[in-house]
């Protein structure tokens, strides 16, 4: 998967056609916005393009009804301020401040009614999905398939609310994780994952007697040997399974049966690794702790911290400064 540098995007007008041309290009897609337009009326929007993930602020000043045409993407949205309507051929939803839903599935297109207020949107690439699914690596043409719209329990609503959180402060704002291409890589993934776990959903699974019996120290000892080459690459579980020439489950039970890890558990292990090694060649009056635990992809400093001294029994900065 390619994993580019984020960009930031501003936009703000108070001109319909501006804003209805702006939007279809943002998502893609066609839109159609019928607006109560007055003198104050605005739309201000503020996104951070990851490639593979797009995270954004939106603001606007009336009640817009907007039709939105089949959308490429996984779209999840959470009501800041304001009240979303919004109808699809599927379901229908009135979400207010703090509720979280999908604008619509993938494919399918979909009627907002947006009074004046502020949303945040997180736009996941599909293929993303598949790599944390594993669909990708199986070669298997169809994608991940949602049932509903809105999380499955208020519990995963605020899992949501708890990753982009984390998002927001961890990731992108921190410089120096905010330009590595693994930590944007395995925050692509976290979103994944945190969608995958949060609204219902379907996926195929894997025949778990044949997953048994392909389970081998030599599908481990491809799967590792594909880790250690590749450790300073943008890789998940599911290139870590083709690598090997298993699926998914075949692969996470290889680890678990021969190890007792799993495939991801292992890369952070030999990621760390890396950055101890490059803690203690560094120059401390020209590197830093946290710019080398985000160049092998710890988005977090007291994560990266405390797992660097549990396992080495000391510290990460006395190493650099060793």
């Amino acid at each position: 998967m390619k994993t580019k540098v984020p960009t930031a995007h501003r936009f703000d007008s108070g001109d319909p056609e501006t804003i209805r041309d702006f939007l279809a290009h943002a998502y893609h897609s066609t839109v159609a916005i019928r607006a109560t337009v007055d003198a104050r009326y605005r739309l201000r929007h503020h996104r951070v393009d990851a490639g593979s993930f797009w995270w954004e602020t939106v603001d606007q000043s009336t009640q817009l009804d907007i039709d939105v045409g089949p959308s490429a993407a996984l779209v999840i949205c959470e009501v800041v301020s304001g009240r979303v309507d919004r109808s699809c051929a599927v379901a229908y939803g009135r979400f207010g401040p703090g509720d979280v839903f999908l604008a619509t599935l993938p494919g399918l297109a979909c009627s907002l009614r947006w009074l004046p207020g502020r949303i945040t949107a997180c736009l996941l690439s599909l293929s993303v999905l598949d790599q944390v699914t594993g669909t990708a690596s199986a070669g298997r043409a169809s994608t991940v398939q949602f049932t509903g719209l809105v999380p499955a329990s208020p519990i995963l609503a605020g899992l949501w609310r708890h990753t982009t959180n984390y998002l927001n402060h961890v990731v992108l704002g921190n410089p120096y994780a905010y330009r590595e291409p693994l930590v944007i890589a395995n925050a692509a993934r976290m979103l994944a994952a945190s969608a995958l776990a949060v609204f219902p959903h379907t996926s195929a699974a894997w025949r778990s007697d044949i997953d048994r019996r392909a389970a081998t120290t030599a599908a481990l000892r491809r799967a590792t040997a594909f880790i250690e080459e590749h450790a300073d690459r943008d890789i998940g579980a599911a290139d870590i399974a083709a690598a090997a020439q298993v699926s998914l489950r075949t692969l996470q039970l290889a680890f678990r049966r021969h190890l007792d890890t799993t495939p991801m558990a292992h890369l952070r292990r030999v990621r760390l690794d890396r950055a101890h090694h490059d803690l203690m060649q560094a120059d401390p009056r020209r590197e830093t702790v946290s710019a080398i635990a985000s160049r092998w992809g710890f988005l977090s400093h007291s994560r990266f911290t405390a797992r660097y001294h549990a396992t080495y029994g000391f510290p990460p900065s006395r190493t650099l400064h060793a």
